[in-house]
């Protein structure tokens, strides 16, 4: 069975995209921690980031750092945390947080609600940076 992040890629499920190219996407988590939490996947599915083939792995952060940089343009922050923890989804990703301390990259804080129009509008503004 697909993870929900592939059935993204394929289009089943839609999302609020800020960067993709042929080998990776990038979306807004839709439960951020921060404001701007952004996820950063592979389009193959692979479960464990470690797992990824030598040059998913050799892309996946460069293709991240852009993204980081649009992020850091529009969402007022410090700087953007970076986390790998790979349990919520059978997917590899890196999480992309906009932080102002370590307590920003806490995953057990209540989430940020964000209505579906605020996030599409975030998203335009992170592509569009």
């Amino acid at each position: 069975m697909s993870s929900v992040f592939t059935r993204i890629v394929r289009g089943e499920i839609p999302c609020h995209n800020v960067g993709e190219d042929d080998r990776f996407l990038a979306f807004l988590d839709i439960a951020p921690v921060r404001m701007g939490h952004t996820l950063v996947i592979p389009k193959q599915e692979v479960d464990r980031f470690f797992d990824l083939p030598a040059d998913l792995l050799a892309g996946i952060m460069p293709f991240a750092q852009g993204v980081a940089r649009r992020i850091k343009a529009v969402v007022p922050c410090n700087r953007i945390g970076v986390s790998v923890v790979g349990l919520e989804v059978p997917h590899a990703h890196v999480h992309l947080i906009p932080i102002d301390g370590l307590y920003d990259m806490d995953f057990s804080k209540p989430k940020v609600e964000m209505t579906a129009d605020e996030l599409a509008a975030l998203a335009k503004r992170i592509r569009e940076a």
